[in-house]
């Protein structure tokens, strides 16, 4: 894969983590996409991530992605389907929430439709990278204000 149509991001606090989420806006999965590998104590969403760095124009494209959250404790899920479902989740957000007692917190996954995941971990550490070719994207999305 091309050095120039690679997106590798990492972030250790909270400024960081708004441009990830900014990038990671409107990416699209499926609950399968998602997992959270106790042992290695990371929480892993691969997603097809619009590619907003392009700006507007034809060069509308969509690129395979992926968000690891390390240092990670615990996740929740609310409002999402089970992890057999055939259903298309679309990310809105990544927010982090600081914890009791520092550097801990809780990253929050906000889908579209109010799904959420909260993923608890010891520390903000999250690094988004693609992980494909980008390819043409037929629609840019759009949101009501």
């Amino acid at each position: 894969m091309s050095q120039a149509n690679t997106l590798r991001l990492m972030a250790v606090d909270a400024d960081d983590l708004k441009i990830i989420s900014a990038a990671c806006q409107d990416g699209v999965c499926k609950p399968a996409d998602i997992a959270y590998e106790a042992r290695k104590r990371r929480f892993l969403i691969e997603f097809n991530r619009f590619r907003w760095e392009n700006g507007e124009g034809d060069a509308q494209q969509r690129v395979r992605s992926a968000l690891s959250l390390e240092d990670v404790t615990g996740v929740k899920a609310r409002g999402l389907p089970p992890k057999s479902a055939d259903l298309v989740l679309s990310l809105m957000s990544v927010e982090w929430e600081e914890g009791g007692e520092a550097p801990s917190g809780q990253f929050r996954l906000i889908f579209a439709g109010d799904g959420e995941l909260v993923v608890s971990a010891d520390c903000l550490d999250a690094t988004l990278v693609d992980v494909s070719q980008p390819w043409p994207a037929k629609n840019r999305p759009a949101h009501k204000e």
